[in-house]
């Protein structure tokens, strides 16, 4: 039998899904607006952070 400590965590959702029906074109359009700017936010900090990484390693492959 498998304890419950064993099985993996679900992960927690980060975005809640919205309800998409009682919403008209232009509140979709500026739906999908704020999801696109979020994605953008995420990706600069992914840029960010790889610029951090690289940087770190070129350092320490000088020693």
């Amino acid at each position: 039998m498998i304890a419950d400590d064993d099985l993996p965590r679900p992960k927690p959702a980060r975005l809640q899904p919205l309800l998409l029906d009682p919403l008209g074109v232009a509140e979709l359009q500026a739906y999908i607006g704020e999801l696109q700017a979020e994605i953008a936010r995420a990706e600069a900090d992914i840029k960010k952070k790889g610029a951090h990484r690289n940087a770190a390693d070129a350092f320490f492959k000088f020693g």
